[in-house]
């Protein structure tokens, strides 16, 4: 059996073999996920009912019974020789799993102390697994087995990619997925979720959020983990560091060693723009105003001598209205940067 593979839903669905063994030959209790042991009043219960119980699980090779001990003591109670046994079949981490999933799924219901030390326990046997597969698997929320994921995330292997539910695979880090299917959805704006899904590599649901995100004017990826992107950027040495002034606030990084035409060409392929009114008007302004600083050398030569004071007029108002726009831009960034200094204090 492979890591989280088991499914309670369909495994009544498989071919499952039942033997009758001796109760003196199963009587040693497995890796429970009950931490305060077997529960003497649910046993008493048990062995009240007529009826025959569920046949018990057994790991195989050690003879443990990995769920039904109450039912094996209610058996041994009424005085049972036998009981019906389904042999499993896997690693310690795979039993301890299928005890879990066993428990949530019928019987005595876990405590939220038992869920909790079980996810805690999957999360370090079965790391691979995602947070809303072991949430089913323990009968925990997935934020709260993200957040217990997290408070053990310096104990853990590093994984590019965790197993969902659905049995697919999907990388833990998917900012360049949000970003791939913000660009995918700017230039293919009828596509389908599930299309867009499939290239960026994807849920549907991260795409949806992506499409709310851009149509309401904020960036693909959620500002709280931009920003753990940009200080994991920040504490690299290799990247430049952002100047501080004298007041103490960070200015924004000078770009003025990158060609113009490659930071146009950056902006025209950001979605946050392409996707709002607003943004393309100014992505088309930007583009007729695009000029290089030899390009413009070459056009002084074209100004005939009767032109020229004006020509220069009106370039110097052109640029001191794009100047304006700048220091407002700067303004803007420092403000942010501010509040964001102020919030860390």
């Amino acid at each position: 059996m492979s890591a989280g593979s088991f499914d309670p839903v369909s495994a009544g669905s498989r071919d499952r073999e039942f033997v009758s063994l001796p109760i003196s030959s199963v009587l040693l209790p497995g890796d429970s996920p009950r931490l305060q042991g077997k529960d003497a009043k649910h046993v008493a219960r048990l062995a009240e009912i007529d009826e025959p119980l569920p046949p018990i699980l057994v790991d195989r090779r050690s003879m443990r019974v990995i769920d039904g001990m109450h039912r094996l003591m209610a058996a041994s109670q009424r005085g049972h020789k036998t009981i019906e046994v389904e042999f499993f079949d896997g690693t310690a981490g795979e039993a301890f799993l299928r005890a879990v999933e066993a428990n949530i799924s019928h019987g005595l219901p876990l405590s939220q102390e038992d869920r909790r030390a079980a996810a805690e326990r999957i999360i370090v046997s079965h790391p691979q697994m995602s947070n809303r597969a072991i949430a089913r698997a323990s009968g925990m929320s997935a934020k709260s087995v993200a957040t217990i994921r997290e408070k053990n995330a310096d104990t853990m292997p590093p994984l590019k990619a965790r197993i969902g539910i659905d049995g697919k695979a999907r990388p833990v880090d998917n900012a360049e997925g949000r970003r791939r299917a913000a660009e995918l959805t700017a230039e293919f704006p009828h596509a389908s979720l599930r299309e867009v899904a499939r290239h960026a590599g994807i849920s549907a649901a991260t795409v949806s959020d992506v499409r709310k995100r851009l149509a309401s004017g904020l960036m693909p990826i959620p500002e709280r983990r931009a920003s753990k992107d940009r200080s994991n950027e920040d504490s690299n040495p290799a990247q430049p560091v952002a100047d501080v002034n004298r007041s103490g606030v960070r200015n924004a990084r000078k770009n003025s060693q990158q060609p113009a035409s490659s930071l146009l060409d950056k902006l025209l392929k950001d979605p946050t723009l392409r996707m709002r009114d607003d943004g393309r008007r100014l992505l088309r302004l930007l583009q007729r105003s695009a000029v290089e600083k030899q390009g413009m050398t070459e056009l002084v030569t074209a100004v005939p001598p009767h032109c020229t004071k004006v020509v220069a007029d009106l370039v110097r108002q052109y640029a001191d209205i794009w100047s304006s726009f700048a220091q407002e831009l700067d303004a803007g960034v420092r403000g942010r940067d501010t509040d964001a200094s102020v919030r860390m204090l």
